[in-house]
């Protein structure tokens, strides 16, 4: 009996699984393994921030501590020669007692797509769809202020009738003297310390 032919094409690599997606280097690095449970998110979004700036210019810090996102982080650099740079030197690194774990982000960030021209709302039909009421509708479709159409405005109710002519209609005035006096009575001189002796 023959002993059976090797496997053809280059043999799998040890460790590593039998197909794993390739994604092309990006600006925004992809963060896992962040604490979250001990900070605050103000707090998690400044540490990550001043660790990955030392790398290069980062755009953007998004962590979030929603169930979803909890423990991820996205980190936005201007160029992808930083974040290439960021991911090769932090990949592994403990912070805050967690071993980060380091990849480009699968699809461009959206401060990236908004610098560069190609942002797109993610559902544009939801902006659509906002229902109008009719209060809104009238203060759209109002006059222009100071043009001739404003006759057929509707009339703004009062909550009573009010006499311009009667001072408890009207605000107080001071007059400059008081203003003055108030003035005086808060300048106080500033005694001169001699730190000299």
């Amino acid at each position: 009996m023959a002993p059976p032919a090797p496997p053809k094409g280059p043999p799998p690599a040890a460790g590593l699984p039998a197909k794993v997606p390739s994604i092309p280097p990006n600006q925004t690095l992809y963060v896992r393994n962040v604490p979250s449970s001990k900070i605050q998110k103000d707090d998690l979004r400044t540490a990550l921030y001043m660790l990955f700036s030392t790398y290069g210019p980062v755009l953007d810090v998004v962590a979030l501590k929603t169930q979803k996102m909890r423990g991820q982080a996205h980190i936005v650099y201007r160029d992808i020669q930083a974040s290439t740079q960021a991911m090769r030197a932090l990949d592994g690194f403990e912070f805050l007692g967690h071993e980060l774990k380091i990849s480009y982000a699968k699809g461009k960030s959206n401060v990236v797509a908004k610098l560069d021209g190609t942002f797109k709302m993610v559902n544009p039909s939801a902006a659509a769809n906002v229902e109008v009421t009719e209060l809104q509708q009238s203060i759209f479709n109002a006059p222009v202020p100071g043009s001739a159409s404003q006759a057929n405005l509707p009339v703004k109710p009062n909550a009573g009738p009010v006499d311009a002519a009667t001072p408890e209609s009207r605000g107080v005035k001071r007059g400059r003297d008081d203003e003055d006096e108030d003035e005086e009575d808060s300048d106080v001189a500033m005694e001169e310390d001699s730190d000299d002796e």
